[in-house]
């Protein structure tokens, strides 16, 4: 873990950087933070941690930080703080504390671990990898009546969230199929 010369505040939000995305948490003081993690969120789980994809449940947890972050690196993020006044530290910890131990409905492209705490700690969910991985495209619609004239219909911020669940739901099924192939693969004797 990556030594730190400020230490974070109670309330503060902790992304930590895993290679290929940033898991979030936010710290509650003495050494802990809560997180939103699916099944495959550990320090260390390298591409593992990709499964994250097909996961729809993930459960709320209080861990120590260097547990959570181990090899990675991390820092303190507040992201929204000019955007968002931040709620009260009391506030923010009670929240936080109220989700322990609970089983939520998690997206990585809409309920993931930064929503979970940007939620707590601006009360609006918000997650700019998701922003800025391109989850959200703007497209261009040609409509085949227009083309002769060279016009296009510019539909801005048009979300194609529900394909993309489509995708993911697509996924998850060839996933399950395939592991419950290799469970019969093995006991088969």
């Amino acid at each position: 873990m990556a030594k730190y010369e400020k230490k974070p505040e109670p309330g503060d939000l902790i992304e930590i950087f895993r290679g290929t995305y940033q898991h979030w948490a936010i710290y509650v003081g003495e050494g802990y933070v809560i997180h939103l993690a699916p099944p495959s969120e550990h320090a260390q789980a390298g591409a593992y941690s990709m499964m994250s994809v097909l996961c729809d449940k993930a459960t709320v947890k209080k861990e120590e930080l260097y547990e959570v972050v181990g090899n990675d690196e991390y820092c303190i993020n507040n992201l929204l703080d000019e955007k968002y006044k931040p709620r009260p530290v009391r506030e923010i910890l009670r929240a936080a504390h109220r989700f322990l131990g609970k089983e939520l409905p998690y997206s990585v492209f809409t309920r993931n671990c930064e929503h979970f705490v940007t939620e707590l700690r601006y009360g609006e969910p918000q997650s700019r990898q998701v922003q800025l991985f391109g989850m959200t495209w703007h497209i261009e619609i040609i409509h085949p009546s227009t083309v002769t004239e060279s016009r296009l219909i510019n539909v801005s911020n048009l979300q194609i969230t529900g394909l993309v669940c489509f995708m993911v739901k697509y996924f998850k099924l060839i996933y399950y199929r395939l592991m419950s192939q290799k469970q019969q693969l093995f006991t088969v004797n």
